[in-house]
């Protein structure tokens, strides 16, 4: 547009000049005792000129006018394009991993005052990784009043805490996050699930899994060993507290249930309880769907006088798997604490003969005690010894 117009002037000047060329007239200036005769064609051509003149000199003017002005948008904007490099430069390095440049380029940054609030997160974060804590606690407390810069600081004061396994003061600073407005924010729910999983709250832990699989934030492998790993830390931390260890029993899912890992949790709590019963009924339904020849171990821990009906429960699982050490170390212990000397024996010699232990040595040898044989006996311990120092 502004093309259009230079050139309609152009095109007008030369139509006016060339009508000026053929036109008779003069103008005749007088000041006396001076006169002055000129052709009217040279006094527009002047005239122009002049206006030409002082346009260019009132253009001089304002630039000399507006020279300081102009020399310090330059310099500001030198100290930004100057603050964007080194900020870049920061970036880059952090995670690169080369964590003392990023400190650096990141204070030279904040120096040029170029987003103050990134750079003290990015410098607090290097620092932290150098293990430099003083400056990193330095960065972090710049003066900032931006939301977006609030939200880094605590994000970052959060992941520092955890770093150092403070998980209470984590979930302090996650806290304030929320009540800052921010909710539903990924990051911050991964760092408080590794808070509340740090400070064994297990409940939260739960719930914030359930969070996170809603927001497609976690795959359902990890949030199954998370979820399972809280249900037996749940019921590990209530072993000592026999109805308080039954109420949480009844509420694992039944998918966890399932697991021998998490019936074996649950089994020996019990059994430290002293709920023999509760124990083996947990033993022997998981072994019935599923075999799991770690559980099948913890059948033999309970004695009872009910050791009869469980040997027979064990005979017919050596029916199925009778090539199992551990039943069969299991069902030598039960018979040798009902008194059946002979299967006993028959039963431990059997599950040292396919993975010898300690544990059925050291039950050979108490069975050579009570058979009052303590020549035999001396030398099943010493190879239980001899078992257990090989084995650490």
């Amino acid at each position: 547009m502004k093309f259009l117009v230079w050139l309609l002037g152009l095109f007008s000047l030369a139509v006016a000049l060339k009508l000026a060329a053929h036109n008779p007239g003069y103008l005749l200036l007088v000041y006396p005792p001076y006169r002055m005769e000129m052709s009217l064609t040279l006094f527009v051509l002047l005239l122009l000129a002049l206006f030409v003149l002082g346009y260019l000199a009132v253009r001089f003017a304002l630039s000399v006018i507006n020279l300081p002005a102009y020399v310090r948008q330059f310099r500001i904007e030198r100290a930004h394009s100057k603050g964007r490099s080194a900020m870049t430069e920061a970036l880059i390095a952090f995670f690169e991993g080369r964590y003392a440049v990023a400190e650096k380029a990141a204070v030279r940054a904040m120096k040029l005052a170029e987003s103050t609030d990134l750079n003290s997160v990015i410098a607090a974060r290097a620092a932290h990784e150098l293990r430099e804590f003083d400056k990193r606690d330095a960065y972090l407390a710049a003066d900032n009043n931006s939301a977006g810069g609030s939200t880094m600081r605590l994000m970052a004061q959060a992941k520092f805490n955890l770093d150092q396994h403070q998980p209470q003061v984590a979930l302090q600073s996650l806290k304030k996050l929320r009540e800052s407005g921010v909710k539903g924010h990924v990051g911050a729910l991964h760092l408080e699930l590794r808070a509340q999983q740090q400070a064994r709250n297990w409940d939260a832990v739960l719930d914030t899994v359930d969070q996170l699989k809603k927001r497609n934030a976690m795959d359902d492998t990890a949030a199954a060993q998370i979820r399972q790993q809280a249900w037996l830390e749940k019921i590990r931390s209530h072993k000592l507290d026999a109805s308080a260890l039954l109420a949480i029993w009844k509420s694992t899912p039944g998918e966890f249930r399932k697991r021998p890992k998490v019936a074996a949790a649950a089994a020996r709590a019990f059994i430290e309880q002293g709920d023999c019963r509760s124990a083996k009924q947990i033993i022997t339904d998981r072994l019935n769907a599923e075999w799991d020849s770690d559980l099948v171990m913890l059948y033999g821990e309970c004695l009872t006088g009910e050791a009869g009906s469980h040997i027979e429960q064990a005979e017919r699982w050596l029916k199925r798997h009778s090539d199992d050490s551990g039943l069969l170390l299991v069902l030598g212990k039960l018979c040798l604490h009902q008194g059946l000397w002979s299967k006993a024996q028959n039963y431990l010699d059997a599950s040292n003969s396919i993975t010898p232990s300690s544990a059925a040595y050291t039950a050979l040898g108490d069975l050579s005690e009570k058979l009052q044989q303590p020549d035999e006996a001396f030398k099943y311990f010493q190879k239980a010894m001899a078992l257990t120092q090989g084995n650490k």
